[in-house]
């Protein structure tokens, strides 16, 4: 009976991160209309890294140091990496497929786990990973929607986010959570920093409120991820994650009025069932979506 509430809990939290993540999401679209890309990635950055204050607060400075920097500034150059590729993706797609597209980063992560870290490939992984990739086809469109960059640069987050998450699990091995996020959330806000160096503009009232509820909300569902591992095992609670895909198409339908169309759909109906495959029978842990 209590690993079935500890499975709840665990699943109440996933799903609320998904719905936090898909808020988030709508945010950077919004803010993309009046942004560029670069303001908005840092953006995400500082105020993400604001949040964290409390608990850092709390950890203290003996708590935050590392002999792992280096590993520490490969993780932190691939998630603020595939966080460029992810928001320009939102920025030019419908935001349930730029979602998706990010989310089917379980695809990709046996295979950079087998050239990084030599872990064998699960034998049972490559009927999910047939589907998932024919999933990302009908999202991209058949024809020449394929090779558009837009829609590349939705897979190349993708990509980017499984070499992340690769160096997060080998960072988990001698770190604790919360010091890796730390290090993510300080060298992306610095480095995304750099581009804006000389840009005095501050965004007007309405769009700075909308910068900071996207920072807030990004680091609360990156929070209530963490905490649905803490009450069940990944491959149990993980694909909950899926469900800020439905979550960010209610958004953009209600509030953007755009809609799915039907090779979206059973596209996204692939890679989430792809997906759920690869979680629950490779080493592999739900995506946080663009960190």
């Amino acid at each position: 009976m209590k690993r079935q509430e500890s499975l709840r809990r665990g699943a109440a939290f996933m799903l609320s991160s998904a719905f936090f993540f898909s808020i988030m999401g709508l945010c950077v679209k919004l803010a993309a209309h009046s942004l560029s890309n670069a303001a908005v990635v840092f953006a995400r950055n500082l105020f993400g890294l604001l949040a964290l204050l409390p608990w850092l607060r709390a950890l203290g400075p003996r708590g935050l140091s590392t002999s792992k920097t280096g590993e520490h500034l490969v993780r932190s150059l691939a998630g603020l990496a595939s966080m460029y590729c992810f928001f320009y993706a939102i920025g030019h797609m419908r935001l349930a497929d730029a979602v998706l597209l990010n989310y089917s980063l379980p695809l990709f992560m046996p295979f950079i786990a087998w050239l990084w870290l030599r872990e064998p490939i699960p034998t049972g992984l490559w009927q999910g990973v047939v589907v998932g990739f024919l999933g990302i086809a009908l999202i991209l469109k058949p024809g020449s929607g394929l090779f558009q960059p837009i829609a590349l640069m939705g897979v190349a987050s993708a990509v980017l986010a499984a070499l992340a998450q690769v160096g997060v699990r080998r960072l988990t091995e001698t770190e604790p959570v919360i010091r890796i996020v730390f290090y993510f959330a300080t060298i992306s806000t610095v480095l995304s920093g750099l581009p804006l160096i000389g840009q005095r503009d501050l965004p007007e009232p309405r769009l700075l409120a909308l910068l900071v509820l996207m920072g807030v909300v990004a680091t609360v569902a990156q929070l209530l991820l963490t905490r649905a591992y803490a009450e069940a095992p990944a491959a149990q609670v993980g694909p909950f994650i899926y469900a800020c895909v439905p979550f960010a198409a209610l958004l953009e339908g209600l509030i953007l009025e755009q809609w799915p169309d039907a090779l979206s759909l059973l596209g996204s109906v692939f890679v989430a069932g792809a997906g759920i495959l690869v979680l629950r029978r490779g080493r592999v842990t739900a995506p946080a979506l663009a960190e």
